[in-house]
């Protein structure tokens, strides 16, 4: 079983399947603690029912430490596997994996937001949300595109399949700061064949007026009303 105590002694793994270094970990820590006692306390059950025993009665729990539950949730934020190979991972059935993911996002999003590193998902309050990180306003637009199963619709299968990528794909916009590299903003999924331009036109996002844009080619035309826009011009000599 894949367990914390474990994974910290290689660095470069646990960033590569938590998103985290283990000092960031152990930063997010406390406040996720915190926030799991706030949505479970000791005087009810998982239902919300009062507890008939004292806590720590009855069968011992899998998971003793709040480390396994958190690197539990980031696993799974981060690779987003089958649950049938999480639960494999972390010596589950699947059932139990896909308790413990419904029981714990909402922990994980209670926590990020309360550490202002969750980011905005309405456009409309995104030039509020930045502003109120008290940070430089230099941005850095992007899409982002997923892997996911192949559809068995044709329909779908063509809606989804990315050209650019050469496999079927879900896409989002992000917004990132480019001097904290903390994701400021992300847009709603919509399927790969989606133009970065075409989804940036349906978000209608909008940006504090002071903000710096960079972007690149994919959304040329998109000129949002902030200070400057950035996009970088091919080289003519380099195209031909």
């Amino acid at each position: 079983m894949l367990t914390y105590e474990q994974l910290k002694r290689n660095p470069r793994k646990f960033v590569a399947l938590t998103g985290l270094t283990v000092a960031e970990f152990e930063k997010v820590l406390p406040a996720y603690t915190r926030a799991y006692q706030r949505r479970f306390p000791g005087t009810q059950t998982m239902t919300g029912q009062p507890r008939q025993r004292q806590a720590g009665g009855g069968r011992k729990a899998t998971w003793a430490s709040m480390e396994q539950k958190l690197l539990f949730v980031l696993v799974f934020q981060k690779a987003y596997p089958l649950q049938v190979l999480l639960g494999e991972v972390f010596d589950l059935s699947q059932s139990q994996a896909t308790r413990w993911i419904h029981r714990l996002l909402p922990v994980l999003k209670e926590t990020l937001d309360g550490l202002g590193v969750w980011p905005e998902r309405e456009p409309t309050r995104f030039a509020r949300h930045e502003h109120q990180q008290a940070e430089a306003l230099d941005l850095i637009i992007d899409g982002t595109e997923r892997r996911r199963q192949r559809p068995k619709s044709p329909e779908k299968q063509a809606l989804h399949y990315s050209g650019k990528k050469k496999t079927h794909n879900d896409k989002n916009l992000v917004i990132v700061n480019a001097h904290t590299q903390r994701v400021g903003y992300l847009s709603r999924t919509y399927p790969g064949k989606a133009h970065d331009k075409a989804i940036a036109d349906h978000e209608a996002i909008v940006y504090p007026r002071t903000a710096q844009l960079h972007k690149d080619s994919g959304f040329q035309g998109d000129e949002p009303r902030v200070r400057p826009t950035y996009q970088p011009k091919k080289n003519r000599a380099t195209a031909n």
